[in-house]
């Protein structure tokens, strides 16, 4: 009998101590964040509740208060948070690294994108073009001013709203030739991945978690990060279109 109710002492213990995370993050590891997110549970004891966002709906949300345990964004973006004050200083983990990534309708030929002249010709060849607000769509605006053809593209130029998933309007006919972080095109149905920039123009973005200045349980926020910033995980990142960002430059 005394051996039962030890037992379930240290299981109320446990439950007891169990914390409840809540997190804002970015699509952009989506996939691999799913499958290891459980994973962690787990072994930690702790629940993960998970709030998906664009890059600017996460600073909308981060300039209302809104109160979140743990925000993943790219790094640039939690660096502003934390100079003002939204995220714990120092606690920063560098999760991903995620190139941008090009995609066409499913059964539609593939377009040259060998080089940055080829996805030019592309670009200019299709009937509508696809970017996002997050931070591939940031670069690939930039990058069509930098080649000479914004003002060419803009009647077929669509941004959809914060968040919205570029190859998922692709695989509906909505864009022809899309573009976004790659990790958001290689498993969507009906989409298929042509492949990554050409190196020549290639943009890297690290993909990192921080603590939320108002977290009600920074400790287990912080052991989140380290978990998903392990360097055991390359594999799995990897089959997402992924780097591991330990190995980013700071």
């Amino acid at each position: 009998m005394k051996t039962i109710l030890a037992a379930a002492s240290v299981a109320l213990a446990g439950m007891a101590q169990a914390a409840d995370i809540a997190v804002l993050a970015s699509p952009a590891m989506k996939e691999a964040y799913v499958e290891l997110v459980p994973r962690f549970e787990r072994s930690s004891g702790n629940r993960v509740t998970t709030t998906w966002a664009g890059t600017a709906d996460i600073m909308k949300r981060m300039q209302a208060r809104e109160a979140f345990d743990v925000v993943i964004a790219a790094a640039s973006s939690l660096d502003e948070l934390t100079d003002s004050g939204r995220l714990v200083a120092g606690s920063r983990k560098d999760l991903v690294r995620s190139g941008v990534g090009v995609t066409v309708r499913a059964g539609a030929p593939k377009p040259d994108i060998s080089t940055a002249d080829a996805m030019k010709r592309a670009v200019l060849a299709a009937k509508s073009v696809g970017i996002s607000t997050g931070p591939s769509g940031v670069y690939m605006s930039g990058l069509f001013e930098r080649m000479g053809i914004a003002a060419e593209l803009k009647p077929k130029l669509k941004v959809p709203p914060s968040g919205a998933q570029i190859a998922e309007l692709v695989a509906k006919g909505e864009i022809e030739l899309g573009f976004q972080q790659v990790s958001e095109i290689v498993h969507v149905k009906g989409a298929q991945y042509v492949g990554p920039l050409p190196a020549e123009i290639q943009r890297i973005t690290v993909f990192a978690g921080a603590v939320h200045a108002a977290s009600q349980e920074p400790d287990a926020a912080l052991a989140l990060l380290e978990f998903l910033a392990s360097p055991e995980h390359a594999a799995l990142l990897q089959k997402h279109g992924l780097e591991p960002g330990a190995s980013a430059p700071y």
